[in-house]
C-alpha cells in the first residue's frame, strides 16, 4: 500500500446501479451512511436516523440493529478509534469518512455485540466497501484490520484501560471532561462519562388514570419482560434489556405508559400542589413528555394548556396525548409563548419551562450530543433561556409558581439563569424543591433548594427551579 492515497469515492449515497432492494436488506450500510451524512456537519444525529429508517423497508430486527451500531459507535467513537489505531498504518484523520466508519462500525460489532458473530461482522461490513465500489486495496486494508480485532480481541483492552499509560478512554470532548473535572472531580467524571457509554436502561411512566405500577408491572411479567420499579419517582417502571422498539410493548398502543426518565418526571412535580379550578401551562412542550405528566396529576377541574412553536414536535404532541387519551383535558397552541399574552390569553397559577438546551444531561440517551455541542453554544442558549422566562413570567397570577427545568448539567444553563433572572424580576423568590418531591427523590435537591441530578444517580441529569411570584 506504499504510496498509496487515501482517496474513494463519496460514499454519501447508495449506487444508482444497485437495486433498492439488495441495499434495504443491509442494516450495516446504512448504519455506515448515516453516520457518514452525520459526520459532515455533526448536527443532531435523529434526522439522519429517521432518513436512515424511510430510506428502506427493513424489518425490525434488521432496524434496531442499524439503530444500534449508529449511537453505538457515537458512544465508544474515542475508545473504537484507540483500536482501529492499534491495527492501522495510515493516521484514521486522512482516512475518507466512508472508509473510517466502516472501520467503525465493524469494530463495533466485534467489541460490543456478542450475538453477531465475529464472521457476519467482518464479512457485512467489508460488503459495504463492495457496494460502493471502493478499491480493492481498500477493501483489503479494511478486512485485515477486522480480521485483525476479532483475532486479537481478547487481548484487547476495555474503554476504561485504553488510553495511552493504561487511563480510561471517555469518549467525550476535552472541553466537556475539563469543565466537568474542574465541578465534580476526577472520579466523579469519570463515572459521569461511563454511565453515558452504556445504554440506559429504558424508563416508563405509568398512566395513572388508565393503570398504576403494580398492573402494569404485571402485564409486562406475563409477557415475559423484567421490569422494577423506580429509585425516586413513585409512578415509574424501569424495563430491563427489551427486545424491539417501545411501541411493541404491551400496552403501549392502549395508552398505558409514556417514556420519561424519572428526573424528568420529578421536575414535572415541582409545579405542584395543583389547585382545583387552577390554570396551567407548559411553555415548552415538545413531543409532550411533561405535557402528558401534567394532564394526569392536575385535577379534573383545571385546565391545562400547553405551547410549541415546531411543526413536527406539534403533531407528535397531538399524537402522544391522544394514544394516552389525555387530548380533551390539555387545548394545545402552536406558536410561542409570548403569542398567549398577545392573544389575552388569562394568567395561569403554574407554569412550566422545561426549556431549550445543550443537553449535557442526556447525553446516556443522545449520544451525539457530545460530539455536536461547543462551548459558545452554552451562551446562545442563556440567552434563548432568559428570553423565554422574560415572556413567561408576564403570565404568572400572583402567588403562581414558575418551574424552570433544562436537561443541562451546566452552571451558565442552570443557576446563572436563575441568578440573572431573579435580579431583574425581585417580585419573584426561590421556594425550596425539597418541600415538593416524593421521598427519596428530596436527596437530590442541593443547598440552594434547586433540583439537580447527574447520572450517577441513575438519573438524566436535569436541573430545576421552582419559583414563587410574589412570596415574602
Amino acid at each position: 500500500m506504499k504510496g498509496r492515497r487515501w482517496k474513494s469515492s463519496p460514499g454519501n449515497r447508495f449506487n444508482d446501479d444497485m437495486s433498492e432492494k439488495e441495499i434495504n436488506k443491509t442494516p450495516r450500510h446504512l448504519a455506515v451512511l448515516c453516520l457518514v451524512n452525520w459526520d459532515r456537519e455533526r448536527q443532531a444525529i435523529q434526522p439522519h436516523i429517521e432518513a436512515m429508517i424511510h430510506s428502506a423497508p427493513l424489518a425490525a430486527g434488521d432496524r434496531h440493529l442499524a439503530v444500534m451500531m449508529v449511537q453505538g459507535v457515537l458512544r465508544q467513537l474515542q475508545y473504537l478509534d484507540s483500536i482501529i489505531s492499534r491495527f492501522a498504518r495510515h493516521p484514521l484523520a486522512k482516512m475518507k469518512p466512508l472508509t473510517l466508519m466502516t472501520l467503525r462500525v465493524g469494530a463495533y460489532q466485534l467489541l460490543f455485540l456478542d450475538r453477531v458473530p465475529d464472521s457476519a461482522a467482518v464479512n457485512e461490513t467489508v460488503k459495504v466497501l463492495k457496494v460502493e465500489r471502493q478499491p480493492k486495496w481498500i477493501v483489503s486494508f479494511v478486512n485485515a484490520i477486522l480480521r485483525n480485532i476479532s483475532r486479537q480481541k481478547k487481548e484487547l483492552p476495555g474503554p476504561e484501560k485504553a488510553g495511552r499509560n493504561a487511563t480510561a478512554v471517555l469518549n467525550h470532548p476535552d472541553w466537556l471532561i475539563n469543565r466537568w473535572q474542574g465541578r465534580y472531580g476526577i472520579e466523579k467524571t469519570e463515572k459521569i462519562c461511563f454511565r453515558n457509554n452504556r445504554e440506559p436502561l429504558l424508563v416508563l411512566r405509568v398512566n395513572t388514570l388508565l393503570s398504576d405500577t403494580e398492573g402494569l408491572t404485571q402485564l409486562f411479567r406475563e409477557a415475559g419482560l423484567e421490569v422494577h420499579g423506580g429509585r425516586y419517582a413513585p409512578d415509574a417502571l424501569i424495563v430491563n434489556s427489551p427486545a424491539g422498539p417501545v411501541s411493541k410493548l404491551p400496552g403501549y398502543d392502549e395508552g398505558l405508559f409514556h417514556v420519561q426518565d424519572e428526573a424528568a418526571q420529578l421536575v414535572t412535580e415541582l409545579l405542584g400542589p395543583f389547585a382545583e379550578r387552577g390554570l396551567y401551562l407548559d411553555a415548552c412542550a415538545g413531543l409532550g413528555g411533561k405535557t402528558c405528566q401534567l394532564a394526569q396529576m392536575v385535577p379534573a377541574g383545571a385546565q391545562l394548556f400547553a405551547v410549541e412553536p415546531n411543526g413536527h414536535r406539534f403533531r407528535m404532541l397531538w399524537e402522544n396525548l391522544q394514544r394516552l387519551g389525555l387530548e380533551k383535558r390539555t387545548r394545545i397552541f402552536q406558536g410561542r409563548v409570548e403569542e398567549l399574552g398577545e392573544r389575552g390569553t388569562e394568567r395561569f397559577h403554574g407554569i412550566l419551562v422545561d426549556a431549550p438546551c445543550s443537553g449535557t444531561g442526556v447525553i446516556r440517551r443522545h449520544p451525539d450530543i457530545r460530539w455536536n455541542r461547543r462551548l459558545q453554544d452554552l451562551r446562545a442558549y442563556r440567552r434563548q433561556q432568559l428570553a423565554i422566562l422574560g415572556k413567561a413570567v408576564h403570565l404568572l397570577l400572583p402567588g403562581g409558581v414558575l418551574v424552570y427545568a433544562t436537561c443541562s448539567m451546566e452552571p451558565e444553563e442552570n443557576e446563572q439563569v436563575i441568578e440573572e433572572f431573579l435580579s431583574g424580576n425581585p417580585e419573584l423568590t426561590v421556594s425550596n424543591a425539597r418541600h415538593f418531591l416524593p421521598g427519596k427523590a428530596a436527596e437530590l435537591v442541593n443547598s440552594a433548594g434547586y433540583f439537580s441530578s447527574t447520572p450517577v444517580d441513575g438519573l438524566d441529569g436535569f436541573f430545576g427551579a421552582r419559583l414563587v411570584l410574589g412570596e415574602k
